[in-house]
């Protein structure tokens, strides 16, 4: 019933290679997606920035127009 030290270490080696493993590829995916996730929200400013300036030039012309 005992075991012996080098089968315990062994599988020990072996979790910890994985968890190492997976805490790299999580960073990795991590850093990706903030990155991504970056690039979408500056591409939603310029998009609400371009509908407010339209909207902007929509108003002006009815006001302009409309009066005549």
């Amino acid at each position: 019933g005992d075991m012996s030290p080098t089968i315990v270490a062994g599988g020990m080696k072996v979790a910890l290679i994985t968890t190492v493993g997976g805490l790299i590829v999580a960073i990795i995916l991590q850093i990706i997606y903030n990155y991504i996730l970056s690039k979408m929200e500056g591409i939603l400013n310029k998009m609400e920035d371009a509908s407010i300036t339209f909207l902007d030039q929509v108003i002006k012309y009815n006001v302009k127009y409309k009066n005549l």
